[in-house]
């Protein structure tokens, strides 16, 4: 049977992250050698090869990359027990993971009034799509999940915001579409187009436009709006996001403009069902309901 060996795996993560062994052993404050035999000794357990060397330094193998993926999940889920069982858990982290939503700011709110009674506790903010907050959830790695629009969320306990993200669509200031107040479907056909992750699995939007998204010409999509903001800036194409996310105003350059018919979408908080919280996350979840039922 394998067995991983933490340290070992930590070793590893940090020689992938510099791309380099000797540049690693010196952020370890180990020899070179003993890194070499540490990672060798991984890939004899493992009986696969997991980087070779190049003139520069290494380069991860495919099995190289997985296990790279898998022992920094491994890693932070390994701080984030030991941060739950040391002293008192109300000085622990809690561990959010989001959407890119305006709503976010209901966090904020939260934490506000929980710092103000219990200043040591800390958060961590984790940014990603629908399915990457649903497998950091189920695998113990956050708390909460902060979700945006129609996700099937029946394995989780949640509580839905009063509040909602409005659709539409970021151009420059100098786009023939900035003069529009709204955005219809006809506007979108033809069109170079950017989406989020998560605009493209909305199944509203399908609706509609009266179509499937692919039919759209999609020249990318990102997982951060500011930096596809950055995109529309310099004319790669026009935005589908939520508005409040990217700053429009006078001296930005962009201009938002909704969708019409209007589309929604819902904020939900949720939780693993019958998930184990630290005192730190109970405490969250104590002070959420108390802000939103205000």
């Amino acid at each position: 049977m394998l067995e991983l060996d933490l340290r070992t795996l930590k070793y590893f993560v940090e020689t992938a992250r510099e791309e380099n062994i000797t540049r690693a052993a010196e952020r370890l404050n180990i020899t070179q050698p003993t890194l070499s035999r540490q990672l060798a000794g991984l890939e004899e357990s493992l009986g696969k090869k997991l980087y070779v060397r190049e003139s520069y330094g290494i380069r991860l193998t495919e099995e190289g990359r997985l296990l790279f993926e898998r022992a920094q999940e491994i890693i932070e889920l390994e701080h984030k027990t030991l941060t739950e069982l040391s002293g008192n858990n109300i000085n622990g982290t809690v561990y959010i993971g989001s959407g890119e939503t305006a709503g976010v700011r209901h966090i904020g709110r939260v934490l506000r009034a929980l710092r103000a009674k219990y200043p040591r506790i800390r958060y961590r903010m984790i940014s990603g799509d629908a399915e990457d907050i649903s497998v950091k959830l189920d695998r113990g790695l956050i708390d909460f999940g902060l979700f945006v629009g129609k996700v099937n969320l029946m394995k989780y306990e949640c509580i839905t915001l009063n509040d909602s993200d409005r659709w539409g669509v970021i151009m420059r200031s100098d786009d023939e579409l900035s003069v529009k107040k709204y955005i219809t479907p006809d506007d979108l056909k033809g069109r170079e187009l950017l989406f989020s992750h998560q605009a493209k699995s909305q199944g509203e939007f399908s609706e509609w436009l009266g179509c499937p998204v692919n039919e759209l010409n999609i020249t990318g999509t990102h997982n951060l709006a500011y930096n596809a903001s950055i995109m529309v800036r310099e004319g790669v194409g026009i935005l589908v996001t939520i508005e409040g996310i990217i700053s429009t105003g006078s001296r930005s350059g962009l201009k938002f403009v909704p969708l019409k018919p209007e589309i929604k979408a819902g904020l939900v908080l949720a939780r693993k069902k019958e998930s184990v919280l630290s005192g730190a996350a109970k405490k969250f979840l104590e002070e959420f309901g108390k802000v939103h039922q205000s």
